[in-house]
């Protein structure tokens, strides 16, 4: 008796995950998914092309393949997307060597959030984060360049010494993570993209499955973080959910304010 029940228990929670994956589903391709690649296409680019305007996008490169935008969530966090058309983690097109290394670029723009907030942001209390297949909710892939949740600092802080340019398992936020470290300049040799379907066993064949994140530790080296979709413990695949948007990181009497940026140090 005590067994049937149980096997109802299970066959009722598998019933309620599915539902809940089709109800996620159902939510990502009801939304214009398509808003994002609109902007990009339709305005970012035809106007620098035609007016030497980027507006609403803060710059357009069609040489470098790529433009950045002020999401209108939160104060300082921008989006670095592709000019061509590149739906997210599950595109081929981000595993060839010739297409754009989005993550470097998007590090390499950081500084918009100090321009933004018009004073110093220290890189530890940045991050990138791009999200998987169906933890997004736009078809046009784009990296959140945003503040680190302060939790999250103080986690990879304690975990630095321990972690090596070897991936090892994690928790973060009740969710398991993959983690490896980087220097800046392996992040300018390989995208991180082909690092991960290079590195971790059937990754390949399952990219749009994994979101991705990166930050700094205390050393100067970075930590690439990687998230795989569950839908048996409800995780998406948000690597966003490191992120918090509204800084709460950079507030006045935060010990983060003047730690480490890079080697150096923001007073």
């Amino acid at each position: 008796m005590q067994g049937k029940k149980r096997a109802i228990n299970v066959i009722a929670l598998l019933l309620v995950v599915m539902v809940s994956g089709l109800a996620l589903a159902a939510f990502h391709f009801h939304r214009n998914a398509d808003a994002l690649w609109q902007i990009v296409s339709e305005k970012c680019v035809p106007g620098q092309q035609q007016h030497a305007n980027p507006a609403p996008c803060q710059q357009v490169d069609t040489a470098g393949g790529y433009v950045t935008l002020k999401d209108r969530n939160g104060p300082l966090q921008y989006l670095l997307l592709p000019v061509a058309k590149i739906s997210g983690m599950e595109s081929p097109q981000l595993l060839n060597p010739d297409t754009p290394n989005f993550f470097l670029l998007a590090w390499q723009h950081r500084h918009l959030l100090a321009a933004k907030r018009a004073a110093p942001v220290a890189d530890s209390a940045i991050s990138l984060t791009i999200n998987a297949q169906y933890g997004r909710t736009q078809n046009q892939l784009h990296v959140h360049i945003s503040c680190l949740r302060r939790d999250i600092r103080q986690q990879l802080d304690q975990l630095a010494p321990s972690l090596t340019e070897r991936w090892q398992a994690q928790t973060l936020l009740r969710h398991p993570y993959l983690l490896r470290t980087l220097t800046p300049e392996q992040l300018a040799q390989e995208a991180v993209f082909i690092r991960l379907a290079s590195e971790v066993p059937a990754a390949r064949t399952q990219m749009g499955q994994y979101g991705m994140a990166l930050a700094t530790l205390p050393d100067g080296r970075l930590v690439l973080m990687a998230v795989e979709r569950n839908w048996l413990k409800l995780n998406r695949g948000s690597a966003e959910e490191i992120q918090d948007h509204d800084c709460e990181i950079l507030q006045q009497g935060n010990e983060y304010l003047n730690v480490f940026s890079g080697n150096t140090r923001v007073k």
